[in-house]
């Protein structure tokens, strides 16, 4: 035993690993963990006291930053082509608005193209519809007429409501009209002109018999109004083509729920 005793002590001797230089390798030193601890521990309690010191207004903002701040990295194909149309909707809005102020190339007509948009606005043709009907004694053209004025107060509420959860603006900083607040059509998408005459130049080919020129000249209208909305700055064209096709599924609604003569008559005789 006292013999092997000298063998384990020179043989601990020669490792290498038993050295001063090496023995981090093994296991930290207690000064080190000490002086990581103690700095932990006075990191945490200036950050605690910083953030006791900070209102709460700035830890929200200091939560929120880093979720504003970051980039899609890796965004979809949907996203760059939705991104893409966007833009050149945009671009193409902002050249075709050739009256959006007097400024602009065609700014001299464009008092002309105003005198168009009124045309498909709804308070001229809501108050036309009540003279008409006031006039009207027949029964077959108060019920068109009454259902024609169903589908422009639908025309009104459906597009206000589109808006106000879009609310989208148009290409140019142009404040809407008196008019435009009346109908609360104050946002771009959709444009509420075009889904206006798109409704009724399809309810008028459906219920009025009309002439083959009378019928192109309908339809030629109901673009011309629509456009008009893009060309006088208030509109991009993605608004107008969706305000179309909002016009067809109104008057497609209007369709479904049409009154009856039997109904207009006790409406008109409760009014």
């Amino acid at each position: 035993m006292p013999a092997s005793q000298p063998r384990s002590r020179a043989r601990d001797r020669n490792n290498v690993l038993n050295r001063a230089e090496f023995l981090s390798l093994n296991q930290p030193l207690k000064g080190n963990q000490e002086s990581r601890s103690s700095g932990r521990k006075q990191s945490g309690q200036a950050g605690a006291t910083g953030a006791q010191n900070t209102n709460p207004k700035e830890r929200r903002q200091s939560q929120q930053l880093p979720e504003e701040d970051c980039m899609q990295l890796n965004p979809s194909f949907k996203g760059i082509a939705f991104n893409s149309l966007l833009a050149i909707d945009i671009c193409m809005s902002k050249r075709l608005g050739v009256c959006a102020n007097r400024a602009s190339s065609w700014g001299g007509a464009r008092s002309m193209i105003n005198l168009l948009g009124i045309t498909g606005h709804g308070i001229p043709w809501i108050a036309g519809t009540l003279i008409c009907l006031v006039k009207s004694s027949t029964l077959a053209g108060q019920e068109v007429l009454m259902n024609l004025l169903l589908a422009l107060l639908l025309d009104i509420m459906i597009v206000a409501g589109l808006q106000k959860l879009a609310k989208r603006k148009g290409p140019y900083d142009i404040n809407p009209g008196l008019l435009d607040y009346l109908t609360m059509d104050t946002y771009a998408f959709p444009a509420g002109h075009a889904s206006r005459v798109a409704m009724l130049s399809k309810f008028f080919l459906n219920h009025l018999v009309l002439a083959i020129p009378l019928r192109i000249l309908l339809v030629l209208w109901a673009l011309c109004v629509g456009f008009s909305r893009v060309m006088i700055g208030r509109h991009h064209i993605t608004d107008v083509l969706s305000g179309f096709v909002f016009g067809y599924l109104q008057f497609r609604l209007v369709e479904l729920i049409w009154m009856s003569s039997n109904t207009c008559q006790m409406l008109i005789s409760i009014w």
